[in-house]
């Protein structure tokens, strides 16, 4: 069954109305907001627990513990709310859409969070790319600004928050959360060791807590409607509602909020149109975004969207980009291009990742070619587990996912392809 309108919490997603405040407030933003701030710290903690919200950036991490590890005691060095609004993984644009066309629901989830974790400033990192995106979020802040939203004695609730736009520079890596603090202190992005986690040390030395754009907006309505209410939709511990991005071969690319664990050709049926040609000229999925393995149409026929289903096929629900590829797609170029990707965006701090995903590129480029050994699929895939978990971030460990995806399901399409190649060229050799 469809998610109903009536539950959706982001109902301007296709900015049908205006972005401001006074339509903001129409469609239940800032309702109530002093309310909520009032109910206390451990309150807001309690209920996002509760709710079972996991964070929407991709790692899927339960936010009220996340909100948790911040220290409870007083201390001289000042808490931090940081959003990450860098959104640089490919097929992934729900947050665009939420900054763009309904930018005060971030903005509310901003001060409550910012209530909850001890904080009296919150960043927002926003991605370079993201330009018309940055206009209407400033303007937003002011216009909160200006009716006493933000700034001393926030909302009317007793506390005091200022909030600030950081525009990045269109770095991949700076999608994770001790290089976006990084490159918000004004150093090159490249990720920390941890320990210390952020909650601890974080931005300037403080503690701070990072989360997506999808995961902070969600928070006012959330607390507005109860943590049960929320946690109503979905399976257990995949529960709420979810922004999935819908493109690739499909008829209807969109960004839809849809139930969490719907099924993931219903999902693309109800939303996208279905595929093109048909559900039966369907190739494969690549679920959560590029960095995700993708799974063959067998899988999709009956998967579910959540973190969980998708974790058992192997792959994950990442930031929801759902990525369609029918029977027409170049399989092997498209995951080489993928590969090419995560070579450019490597920061090259963790030997693994800087040397490895150069091999791997290397490798696929010929792969794409058939201008390689069949054994040397195995050599491939046994690269990509020298570098799978071997670094301090995540990101060589996405940039292997998508070639191990490949391996796992279209193995026999790699040989054909070597097959092919050679069947060409022995001739000449033979001459």
């Amino acid at each position: 069954m469809a998610l109903q309108d009536k539950d959706r919490i982001f109902t301007n997603l296709y900015g049908v109305q205006h972005w401001g405040l006074e339509a903001a407030r129409k469609r239940g933003n800032w309702d109530g907001t002093a309310g909520i701030i009032a109910k206390g710290r451990d309150w807001i903690i309690e209920e996002m627990k509760n709710s079972g919200l996991r964070g929407r950036g991709g790692a899927g991490f339960p936010t009220g513990m996340k909100w948790s590890f911040m220290p409870k005691q007083a201390s001289e060095r000042p808490h931090y709310l940081v959003v990450n609004a860098d959104e640089s993984e490919p097929g992934t644009c729900k947050d665009r859409d939420i900054i763009r066309h309904d930018p005060h629901t971030l903005i509310e989830g901003c001060l409550i969070a910012g209530v909850a974790m001890g904080a009296h400033a919150g960043y927002i990192y926003i991605r370079g790319e993201y330009y018309n995106e940055s206009v209407v979020l400033e303007a937003a802040i002011a216009e909160a600004y200006e009716a006493g939203l933000l700034g001393a004695n926030a909302a009317g609730g007793g506390w005091d928050f200022d909030l600030y736009v950081h525009r990045g520079a269109g770095a991949y890596i700076c999608g994770e959360e001790t290089a976006l603090i990084e490159s918000l202190e004004g150093k090159k992005g490249m990720p920390r060791l941890k320990p210390p986690f952020p909650a601890a040390v974080g931005l300037y030395g403080c503690p701070t807590t990072v989360n997506n754009v999808e995961t902070i907006a969600v928070v006012p309505t959330i607390l507005r409607r109860g943590a049960a209410w929320f946690a109503g939709f979905g399976r257990p511990k995949n529960s709420g509602t979810k922004v999935f991005c819908i493109q690739g071969h499909v008829e209807k690319p969109c960004n839809v909020e849809e139930e969490m664990s719907i099924p993931l050709r219903e999902l693309i049926e109800r939303h996208a149109g279905g595929v093109r040609g048909g559900w039966d000229n369907l190739l494969c999925v690549i679920p959560g975004g590029s960095s995700t393995p993708l799974i063959p149409k067998s899988v999709c026929d009956d998967v579910l969207m959540d973190f969980d289903a998708l974790r058992e096929q192997r792959t994950g629900l990442g930031t929801a980009a759902v990525i369609v590829m029918d029977k027409s797609t170049d399989l092997i170029k498209a995951i080489a291009r993928l590969a090419a990707f995560y070579k450019h965006e490597s920061c090259g701090q963790c030997t693994p990742c800087r040397e490895g995903m150069g091999w791997q590129k290397r490798m696929m480029d010929r792969m794409v070619e058939g201008r390689a050994d069949v054994a040397e699929i195995d050599l491939l895939e046994n690269v990509t587990r020298r570098i799978e978990g071997h670094t301090i971030c995540a990101l060589a460990d996405g940039g292997v996912w998508p070639v191990q995806g490949l391996i796992r399901h279209f193995r026999p399409m790699m040989e054909e392809r070597i097959a092919a190649y050679k069947s060409r060229t022995l001739p000449l050799a033979a001459e």
